[in-house]
């Protein structure tokens, strides 16, 4: 079996979250590779965090503030970088320039031309096995979505529909943080924040967007500072994108995205609805074992609800009784990263984290939809 030694670039949320992944890998069967965290990086390291990651993984040896010692380290084969999105370019070249295999968080460069800038260090180093995070894709009801999009079951798509919505801003006295600065989140707003989730199956499948009409909304526009007095919150909350979309045989189709983070009634909700003439099949994590689908051949037509279970690309001991959950997707697209570096390519198209060259479509896509906004118009991506 295979050993990846892991450094992690940032300990806090997602930080945590693939350590625990990391520390579930006995969940996996026959996977081929084994991860070892061995290095920790974090701009601040509160003596508490340091101590849970130092109890949980006896194997960190090195722990420092500065990520270019991380990367330098002999140590550490590939780098997991979970940092505000102004860090992204110059953290992540740093890790290629170092040698080491990376696995980023999105979107991968605060703007299209921190984008360009990864992309071109990428592309100085071949060798290297460089993927985006996205987790909601290896759920077992999309998964299933994708294998009928691989098969034309679907026929000619009609409309697709994918969204991520949450309320964790509905209350306007949460007090600011990165994600709500342009400094550190960039003109995107909660496009960069979210955007890449909702992108990947459409992505992957091959449909790609043709232009983009957006409506993008800052709804709560100050926040208190937790210092007693109050910020501006300068970036946007929601965003509605309506593109017409084009599928590999250039049949064109409308595409509806909604990223929002201020969505009333919504804790953590991630979907996906496509149309077509021979099927339709509708998914969302407020249910997360539950793939609901329409097949038509004439005469009546009725959806069906399957109970998918728990049966991700990854086999795992939870039988498939058992329900599947983010912990889980997040442990999937772990071992898609860590399999494809191990094994030189992805188990299979759909079960392959996101590419450095689907990220620069999404921000095609983004700064149209900035464009689409300031102007009112229809922008061509």
């Amino acid at each position: 079996m295979k050993t990846i030694r892991l450094g992690l670039v940032g300990t806090g949320l997602m930080g945590r979250e693939i350590a625990s992944a990391v520390a579930r890998w006995c969940h996996l069967e026959d996977t081929g590779v084994r991860p070892v965290i061995t290095a920790l990086c974090g701009r601040t390291l509160p003596p508490a965090r340091v101590a849970w990651f130092r109890e949980h993984f006896p194997s960190i040896h090195l722990v420092t503030a500065d990520h270019r010692e991380l990367a330098a380290s002999a140590d550490v084969d590939a780098v997991y970088c979970a940092v505000p999105h102004h860090l992204h370019a110059g953290m992540y070249t740093d890790v290629l320039r170092a040698g080491k295999h990376l696995l980023g968080e999105k979107p991968f460069g605060i703007d299209q031309a921190a984008n360009t800038a990864i992309l071109a260090a990428i592309r100085e180093r071949p060798d290297l096995l460089v993927r985006c995070s996205s987790e909601f894709p290896f759920f077992p009801a999309v998964q299933r979505i994708f294998a009928l999009a691989e098969s034309g079951a679907f026929g000619r798509v009609i409309e697709v529909n994918t969204g991520f919505l949450h309320s964790s801003d509905l209350d306007p006295a949460k007090p600011i943080n990165w994600k709500r600065t342009r400094a550190a989140n960039g003109d995107y707003g909660v496009m960069g924040d979210l955007g890449m989730h909702v992108c990947h199956v459409p992505f992957r499948i091959g449909w790609k967007p043709r232009n983009v009409r957006a409506v993008l909304s800052n709804i709560v526009t100050e926040r208190p500072d937790g210092k007693g007095g109050r910020a501006p919150c300068d970036t946007w909350d929601n965003a509605t994108l309506l593109c017409e979309a084009e599928d590999r045989e250039g049949v064109r189709f409308p595409w509806t995205l909604r990223t929002q983070r201020i969505a009333p009634g919504q804790k953590n909700t991630w979907y996906v609805e496509i149309a077509g003439t021979k099927a339709s099949a509708r998914f969302s994590t407020k249910n997360p074992k539950r793939l609901e689908l329409l097949t038509y051949a004439g005469g009546e037509q009725a959806w069906q609800e399957i109970d998918v279970g728990y049966s991700g690309a990854f086999k795992a001991v939870s039988g498939e009784i058992f329900e599947f959950g983010f912990p889980d997707a997040m442990l999937q697209m772990t071992a898609a990263y860590l399999h494809e570096l191990a094994h030189g390519r992805p188990l299979r198209p759909s079960a392959g984290c996101v590419t450095p060259e689907e990220t620069a479509l999404s921000h095609r896509l983004f700064t149209a939809s900035l464009r689409s906004q300031e102007l009112g118009t229809m922008e061509q991506v």
